[in-house]
């Protein structure tokens, strides 16, 4: 069975792939969208790929009186077990097991833990004026549309108008807490957190999905540190459920 190994293991990733990719929304917790049918081919390729390996190794592997000759011929050279060195060590097989991890429980989408480790690395933006808002409140931004206009907008859009942020909930020192959300280029490996502080309403628990209705309270000097993070005053706070796609694009 170890001859075997390589083969399963292509299988069980492709399989895996294919999993996240083909048959749920699981992918979009690590690439963006327009990423999927390459998912999709890679899968397919991986799980060919095990499969023609397989079946060559069947093909290949000795059997009756080949396979007597072959184990006699072993002995007779002083090796007192019955084994063959391109079999390769059985804990291979450990490979296997990361491989089915991911097909049986794939890992949940980036939350808390890497917004608490990224710093608060922003872009080079220069403060200017931001396009008008549409009319209307509440209106629906998303929470990097927030923070840019509160931390850049010398035109203060943002004064007077009534915005609703979703995003995931994370701790602050003081008691304080951050609606935030994890923006992509490509995949969940180049993550760079955005954060808005919440005033007013008590902390929801840590990785909480919300929404959140209320004012922009400006802060510190445009374009400075002390403007960051950007500040909403809430009045409602309302648990919602993770979006199928829980990244915003940048």
């Amino acid at each position: 069975m170890r001859r075997y190994g390589p083969a399963v293991l292509l299988m069980l990733v492709g399989a895996a792939v294919l999993r996240i990719a083909l048959f749920s929304d699981l992918y979009l917790r690590y690439v963006q969208g327009g990423l999927r049918p390459w998912l999709v081919a890679s899968g397919a390729l991986l799980g060919l790929l095990g499969l023609v390996r397989a079946v060559l190794t069947a093909r290949a592997a000795p059997h009756g009186a080949d396979a007597a000759d072959r184990g006699a011929h072993l002995v007779a050279e002083g090796h007192g077990h019955l084994h063959s060195h391109e079999d390769g060590p059985r804990v291979a097989w450990l490979l296997v097991l990361p491989a089915a991890a991911l097909l049986l429980f794939p890992p949940p989408a980036l939350g808390s833990y890497s917004a608490a480790r990224e710093e608060a690395r922003r872009a080079a933006e220069n403060v200017g004026t931001f396009p008008a808002l549409p009319a209307g409140d509440p209106v629906d931004l998303s929470v990097s549309q927030f923070a840019s206009r509160a931390v850049y907008d010398s035109g203060y859009s943002l004064r007077g108008r009534t915005v609703r942020l979703t995003g995931f909930v994370t701790p602050g020192d003081g008691g304080a807490w951050y609606v935030t959300r994890l923006r992509v280029a490509c995949c969940a490996a180049d993550a760079t957190t955005t954060k808005v502080e919440i005033r007013g309403p008590d902390a929801v628990e840590t990785d909480t999905w919300v929404t959140v209705t209320g004012t922009w309270r400006p802060r510190g000097e445009l374009g400075s540190p002390s403007a960051w993070p950007p500040v909403l005053e809430a009045t409602t706070v309302e648990r919602v459920a993770e979006p199928s796609d829980p990244y915003e694009e940048r």
